[in-house]
């Protein structure tokens, strides 16, 4: 068994004065690795710590509670094995994770809560996250506009963060798995969709990256835990913005016999906003790579191959 090595990813702090060295740090942290570690992010650890011991009571409610709150309109809750995230891996029967979606506040109607009975503090503590990580996320991307040479405010301008597509994923991975002929993962290899995610975990292990997507073997690197610290990476359409300057970086959920839990915020534009490639990223030696797409369209269409639906 060849032994992983940890990925020695940069350390990005968002409380620094000078944005313009922040900056530089982001971009080189996007060029190489597309994953890092954001400290001095805003939110207070208690807050983290509740969202986590809510999460954890939602979890342990039994099935038939759970499966009420069925995710539809991609809200809700997700049962175990009901995702695929690697489509090379057709007999796999999913990743072994359970999670809940919540979207964006404004469209309130559209999220699913558990009941005030059964979890009195589980919206006014999830509610208090995600207008935190929002704002966490809208500070990050104003200088990640700086990194790519824009104006602080480009993604403000184009419409990007007018009220945009943010999600806050609530993620269980059970410690005892059932024994299987087929590997299997908590979250088999894939790379997020979107701009960014700001990921917390409860410091289990088992997270770990890929640099190079296209090389076969692909060789893993651990990615630890650092107290107090969000790990952020870039997705998919962060990646095609910038014709694939900054890159989106495979990654996956290892089990390690330990429950684990975490939860992604994952900040996406506005479904209207259109991604096509930004000056700073192409020239004649590197010309457009993608056409220009609606951010809806987009997302649609790849969650769409996640849930088969």
């Amino acid at each position: 068994m060849t032994m992983i090595e940890a990925a020695k990813l940069p350390i990005v702090d968002l409380s620094l004065p000078d944005h313009f060295s922040t900056a530089n740090s982001i971009r080189q942290a996007c060029v190489e690795y597309g994953f890092f570690y954001l400290v001095n992010h805003g939110i207070e650890q208690e807050l983290i710590a509740k969202v986590f011991e809510e999460s954890k009571k939602f979890f342990s409610l039994p099935f038939a509670e759970k499966m009420k709150l069925l995710r539809n309109e991609h809200r809700g809750y997700t049962p175990l094995f009901a995702e695929n995230l690697d489509f090379s891996l057709s007999n796999s029967k999913g990743d072994c994770k359970e999670s809940f979606y919540i979207g964006p506040l404004e469209k309130s109607d559209l999220n699913q809560w558990p009941s005030q009975e059964v979890l009195p503090s589980w919206r006014p503590t999830m509610e208090a996250y995600y207008n935190k990580a929002l704002s966490a996320g809208k500070r990050l991307i104003s200088l990640i506009a700086l990194a790519l040479n824009l104006d602080k405010d480009y993604f403000e301008k184009i419409g990007a963060l007018d009220q945009p597509e943010a999600f806050l994923r609530l993620l269980h991975y059970p410690g005892e798995l059932r024994h299987s002929k087929e590997k299997i993962f908590g979250a088999s290899a894939h790379s997020d969709y979107g701009m960014i995610t700001l990921l917390a975990t409860d410091g289990v292990p088992g997270l770990q990256v890929c640099r190079e997507k296209s090389k076969e073997p692909r060789t893993w690197e651990d990615v630890l835990q650092m107290d107090r610290a969000f790990i952020v990476n870039i997705g998919d359409m962060m990646e095609r913005w910038t014709n694939c300057s900054f890159r989106s970086t495979l990654h996956r959920v290892m089990p390690v016999g330990q429950e684990r839990y975490s939860m992604a915020f994952f900040l996406d534009p506005n479904s209207n906003c259109i991604v096509q490639c930004l000056e700073s990223c192409c020239s004649e030696s590197c010309p457009k790579r993608f056409p220009p797409i609606r951010s809806g369209d987009y997302l649609k269409e790849r969650f769409r191959l996640t849930y088969g639906s």
